[in-house]
């Protein structure tokens, strides 16, 4: 099933049936057993029908995020390696990305904070100071305050290839930033974890045409879910849970950058699609 966060609220979307829920979204979802519970709340709900659905989600979706903070894992496909030990050669980084994606502890590193998080159709962000911007699609998983993952979403880990690949140190200023993250459209909750065919796609378009487009599968991810999140919580705690994005395996070729108002789709099977629109951060005003 599907939970889509509202203003007031979400919205479950279950075997073709809307059901509306005025909840607290981190009391909602931070749980054991979220299936279970939101199974044995869908015969209390009320069913709304397709169309007032439609305007909900099409006028008040919000991020599936209420105080939550955003990790997220490199380096965890191949291709991600390869990718950023081209970026980093000049720096003469790149083994560090080859021992990561061979050693025992994997990659982590703090994301973003709630308040800069984009949602389904909304703007991300890519820096002024950036020569080489790209987004990277990522399998996210919502993990309780116990540990446990309870859910699934989209992420985009937007980051700036020419700061990070000037010195592996500048890693905070290429992934943190205004709007450098974004999730949606809705956390899937599901009794099995996702099959390891499950499909990830990213489609990019500028101007009416597609510039980009590739797919992969979660299979390729070298390290397991369970894994990565076993180390995020190793020693940090998280009271109302968190999100993790697990790394990406789709990257564009290395004389792509993204520009203002492109159109950044990415889809993943069992969740759907995340759209955004690509933007600089306003400037201050004084």
């Amino acid at each position: 099933m599907k939970i889509f966060k509202i203003s007031d609220g979400a919205i479950i979307q279950h075997q073709g049936l809307n059901y509306r829920l005025r909840h607290d979204w981190d009391t909602l979802i931070n749980r054991e057993n979220l299936h279970g519970y939101l199974s044995a709340l869908l015969p209390h709900l009320t069913v709304i029908d397709d169309k007032i659905f439609s305007n909900l989600a099409g006028n008040d979706l919000l991020a599936p995020i209420g105080t939550q903070e955003v990790w997220a894992a490199g380096v965890t496909y191949l291709r991600s390696r390869e990718a950023r030990m081209e970026e980093s050669a000049e720096s003469g980084a790149a083994d560090l990305y080859d021992k990561v994606y061979e050693a025992e502890r994997p990659e982590l590193f703090f994301k973003a904070l709630p308040h800069r998080v984009a949602g389904h159709g909304q703007h991300v962000y890519i820096r002024r100071d950036s020569s080489w911007s790209v987004p990277e699609p990522e399998l996210t998983l919502f993990i309780n305050s116990k540990g446990n993952i309870q859910g699934y979403t989209i992420g985009n880990d937007m980051s700036s290839r020419s700061i990070e690949g000037e010195n592996a140190l500048y890693l905070p200023q290429a992934k943190i930033y205004e709007r450098s993250a974004a999730l949606g459209p809705c956390l899937y909750v599901s009794e099995q974890p996702l099959p390891s065919d499950t499909a990830i796609k990213m489609k990019i378009r500028r101007a009416g045409s597609d510039v980009y487009s590739d797919e992969t599968t979660v299979a390729r991810l070298k390290r397991s879910l369970t894994e990565l999140t076993g180390y995020l919580y190793r020693e940090c705690d998280f009271p109302t849970g968190s999100f993790l994005m697990t790394g990406t395996c789709l990257v564009p070729p290395n004389d792509f950058t993204l520009q203002e108002r492109d159109e950044v789709a990415i889809s993943i099977d069992h969740i759907g699609s995340l759209i955004n629109y690509v933007s600089y951060k306003p400037k201050n005003r004084s």
